[in-house]
Order: structure tokens, then sequence, then C-alpha cells
């Protein structure tokens, strides 16, 4: 019989697994009442969706299955230090851009497809700040072996 050989996971790959778990999480609660008001009016896509998360963060069937798409992403790149690495700092500019497009986009505009409202966008200028902090501060060295 041979033992099999654990390797252990890098700060890393534990950030991008705590990330993930987070996101999947929180995918799931966007469909649960209670956690989320107003389910009767969740719509598939859109800024008419009338559901808010936590009373709070407007949201979708489209946002909810973006956060689950989300957080699976880093079960399967948290295999390696450099996918996690990748996944925290591509994270990190994915919500900087939602972040930006939310500012610029109104609530109420038809281009607001996820939907979007001002605490989501303030949530995703943290999630770009904190993926990014956490990708570049326990991925740098599998960054800097990027290029």
């Amino acid at each position: 019989m041979s033992a099999a050989t654990t390797v252990p996971r890098t700060a890393v790959q534990t950030a991008a697994l705590a990330a993930g778990g987070l996101f999947l999480l929180v995918g799931i609660a966007g469909f649960i009442p209670g956690l989320t008001t107003n389910t009767e009016a969740l719509a598939f896509a859109g800024h008419h969706s009338g559901a808010l998360l936590l009373g709070v963060f407007a949201v979708s069937v489209l946002h909810n299955l973006v956060h689950l798409a989300f957080g699976l992403a880093a079960l399967v790149l948290a295999r390696s230090t450099r996918g996690a690495a990748l996944y925290l700092i591509g994270g990190g500019l994915l919500y900087l851009m939602l972040w930006f497009y939310g500012l610029v986009v109104s609530d109420s505009s038809p281009a607001n497809f996820l939907p979007l409202n001002e605490a989501d966008d303030w949530l995703h200028l943290l999630l770009a700040l904190g993926l990014g902090a956490l990708g570049f501060g326990f991925g740098g060295r599998a960054v800097r072996e990027l290029g």
C-alpha cells in the first residue's frame, strides 16, 4: 500500500477558497426568503428586480448565479497557488470594473442588467480592494513568476 501524501495549502489558496466560499454563500442566500426581502419580486435580470439581499443589496436570479459561478471558480482555481493568485487578482480587477460600471449606470437604466444599487457599488469597491490585496499580498511570488 502506498501512503497518499498531502501537500499543504498556501496562504493564497486558503484565501481564494475562503473568498469562494463566501461567494457561494451569498449566491445561495440571494434565493432564501428572510435573508432576501421581496423574493416575490426577484426577476431573472435587470434593474426592475425588487429583491434585496439582507434588505440592502439589489439581487436578481442572474446576480445570484454570477455569485455562485464566481464561488465555483475559486474551488477550481485554488487547486494551485498560481490559480488562486489569478482568481483573487483577476476577481479584484473584475470587481473594480463592476464598481466603475455601477457608478456610471443609473440604478433604473436598462443597461443595469444585474441589477446594481448604491450599496452594491460600494461593496464592489471593497471587494475589489480586498481581493486584490489578498492576491498580491499572499500570491505575490506566484504573480512574479508569471512575468
